[in-house]
């Protein structure tokens, strides 16, 4: 496994466009990243009243913190380590969640909408809570962006695909059990995760054909 994963990086290093186009897409992630601080600081700032929700009026609230965190941690860390195995995978996984923060954090800053109320309050200390718990309420990036994983891996690896789609129908429940999100949230992350795939697939095509070798090749 170890020489085929050397492979796959000589293969990557000598295709001139994964040189040009992988850069760019760190470069750009990078940026969507701060930009993504900047927006759930300044919804947590400008936070207004909550409103009630039609599933969470009606359901008590869950302790759910952990799961919260730990689930995230653990899809990460095998998205991380899927495209450290498959480099010519990086530049488009990569511009599809750089396209999906940066689209999450412009609906974050259109409405300060506060938080459900919960019963209990993170112990993660505060770098962690306020990048798990602000007022970024639009829409679930912890049920969209599981989903965006299952919609690259559709049609491509069976196992990867329902990795994913089974980590966006958990991380729904949990967030909705946790009153982390409202209901309008994690019902819309799927539809506007949706639009933001396809949105790739136009704006990419060439990283996609990466992708797609990547996947045939080895």
């Amino acid at each position: 496994m170890f020489y085929v994963i050397i492979a796959r990086y000589r293969d990557s290093w000598f295709d001139r466009y994964f040189r040009f186009s992988a850069p760019i897409a760190v470069a750009a992630f990078i940026g969507a990243m701060f930009v993504n601080f900047w927006a759930i600081h300044q919804a947590t700032n400008n936070a207004s009243a909550s409103v009630t929700d039609i599933i969470l009026s009606n359901i008590p609230v869950f302790e759910v913190d952990g799961i919260f965190v730990y689930g995230t941690l653990l899809v990460v860390l095998v998205s991380v380590v899927m495209l450290l195995m498959h480099p010519k995978r990086i530049p488009f996984a990569l511009h599809a969640v750089t396209l999906f923060i940066f689209i999450r954090s412009a609906f974050t800053l259109m409405t300060h909408l506060g938080p459900p109320e919960v019963a209990y309050l993170s112990d993660f200390g505060a770098t962690i809570t306020n990048s798990f718990f602000g007022a970024d309420q639009f829409f679930s990036g912890h049920t969209g962006m599981p989903f965006l994983g299952a919609l690259a891996f559709w049609g491509v690896n069976n196992k990867l695909k329902w990795f994913f789609l089974l980590s966006s129908i958990f991380f729904a429940t949990v967030v909705l059990l946790g009153h982390i999100h409202y209901t309008i949230d994690v019902v819309s992350a799927f539809f506007i995760t949706y639009g933001i795939y396809h949105i790739t697939l136009w704006l990419f095509p060439r990283e996609r054909k990466l992708f797609l070798d990547d996947t045939t090749t080895h």
